[in-house]
């Protein structure tokens, strides 16, 4: 198959042009120099300005079919490619969900949602419902939701406008899709699925199934997470089901409004080479399934760690992602945390940890060196700061009422207060723990005394950090004006 952009984008410079536009470089080595030896004179001549005849421009150009081919490659109806990343995806469809039907309609937002899909709830003006997902208590990670507790939700709430939910969450739990599905469309309602991290899924027998497929109307795509592209480059995906009309062109509102008028050439080329990647990518895929497998199995056998998975045992999971391996330090008498600041210090990089575990990621295309890795894992000893303590066990806290939508909450007069006066005041940030990046407090949320030892906790644990914190420590937080 071809990759249209980025065959374009390759060739454009066989026409030995004259660069008298932008970007200010130019590709001129002799003009910048350090740019030059950086990045290298190809890069420089690949990164070009946007509306050039011959690459972006009419429905026709290459980068109009480069997004027609990634429609076709992944079934959908229409595909945006994006430069913002999935959170300017997450966005675009809180956009697109405030715009349907009626304004003051809700929507019903999986409480675990992404810090930038409640940053899309404040610029739309989103009535959240939450639903709540499963929390797994011994590793303290937040799974999908159930299809009872939806249709529960949807029962009552009888004007929701649209469902949003996560799926595959950031330890790779998949979700019934196909039951959220047939839920959502009998109840007359589209469904957003934040597949951020499934853009490989569909693509090999193994993997699961791409939401997509199983019907969902609207898909996030981080695509530089598992489908090769690079960094910040994304996806939105437009399912040709029962509300395509309605929501593509809320969907190309959405994006007018949210994407940069200087799109990266540089990101879009990479997600088309990347789609066509996953497309041949069959055996590939497989390698790195293959390669998974192994550090699974080279763990249980040694004995001393776990692998978290394998006792997922909850309803709200119907498959899990088997290119990312979770793996049970504390089994071990260590702290997560600890471990990966310490794997890090010896330049290997796990995707995250908690207390408990941490989490190793193999995207398609990978076969990681394991007798490194393992190594460095098993001289680890449980002594000092890497010996796990039941103090290091924090629960996830239990959201605070919504007092306010997120949108008033965030355009009010606030002030800021110390952490432990804020307890019963309203939030007026989003303040989520990274990783994974999902709100502990929201604005509009009162803050409770559970979310505020949480927030503490994890800002005082090695590579914890707070988006959106006032302060690192968050001694201070900021909060809605008495």
């Amino acid at each position: 198959m071809p990759t249209p952009y980025a065959d374009a984008l390759r060739h454009f410079n066989d026409r030995n042009p004259i660069r008298l536009n932008i970007p200010g470089h130019g590709a001129d080595e002799a003009a910048v120099p350090y740019l030059a030896e950086y990045f290298g004179e190809q890069i420089l001549e690949r990164d070009v300005t946007p509306l050039l005849p011959g690459l972006d421009v009419g429905k026709d150009s290459p980068l109009a079919a480069a997004q027609r081919l990634a429609a076709e490659a992944w079934g959908a109806r229409r595909v945006w490619f994006l430069t913002n990343g999935a959170s300017q995806a997450n966005r675009i469809g809180a956009l697109a969900f405030g715009g349907f039907r009626s304004a003051d309609d809700p929507v019903l937002v999986q409480r675990s949602a992404h810090s930038s899909f409640i940053d899309g709830m404040i610029l739309s003006g989103i009535h959240p419902v939450f639903l709540q997902p499963r929390i797994d208590e011994e590793y303290g990670i937040a799974h999908g939701v159930s299809v009872a507790e939806l249709r529960r939700k949807l029962q009552e709430n009888p004007k929701t406008k649209g469902v949003y939910v996560v799926s595959p969450s950031y330890f790779g739990a998949v979700a019934d899709i196909a039951g959220f599905v047939e839920v959502c469309h009998s109840a007359g309602v589209p469904l957003l699925v934040d597949a951020a991290w499934g853009a490989h899924f569909g693509f090999h027998p193994e993997l699961p199934q791409h939401p997509i497929s199983l019907g969902a109307d609207l898909v996030v795509s981080s695509t530089h997470k598992f489908g090769g592209s690079l960094t910040q480059s994304a996806m939105i995906q437009l399912a040709d089901g029962p509300f395509a009309d309605e929501l593509e062109a809320l969907v190309q509102r959405a994006f007018m409004v949210s994407q940069s008028t200087s799109m990266s050439s540089l990101l879009l080329a990479s997600l088309d080479l990347a789609r066509e990647a996953l497309v041949n990518g069959e055996e590939r895929i497989a390698k790195s399934i293959a390669a998974a497998e192994d550090l699974r199995t080279r763990i249980r056998e040694d004995g001393r760690f776990g692998i978290v998975s394998d006792g997922w045992e909850f309803p709200e999971i119907v498959a899990a992602d088997p290119l990312r391996v979770s793996i049970d330090v504390r089994k071990a008498g260590l702290n997560g945390n600890a471990v990966l600041d310490l794997l890090v210090s010896k330049a290997m990089y796990p995707e995250i940890s908690t207390h408990s575990c941490i989490v190793a990621f193999v995207p398609p295309g990978r076969e990681p060196d394991w007798p490194r890795f393992l190594e460095a894992l098993g001289s680890i000893e449980p002594a000092g700061p890497l010996a796990y303590s039941a103090a290091d066990a924090i629960g996830l806290p239990q959201p605070g009422q919504l007092k306010l939508t997120p949108r008033h909450a965030w355009f009010s007069p606030t002030e800021v207060v110390d952490a432990a006066d804020a307890v019963g005041r309203v939030s007026s940030e989003s303040l989520s723990a990274y990783p994974p990046g999902i709100p502990n407090a929201l604005p509009g949320e009162e803050f409770t005394k559970e979310t505020i030892e949480f927030l503490r906790h994890v800002a005082a644990t090695p590579g914890g950090f707070v988006r959106g914190a006032y302060d690192p420590s968050v001694s201070k937080v900021r909060v809605v004006a008495d």
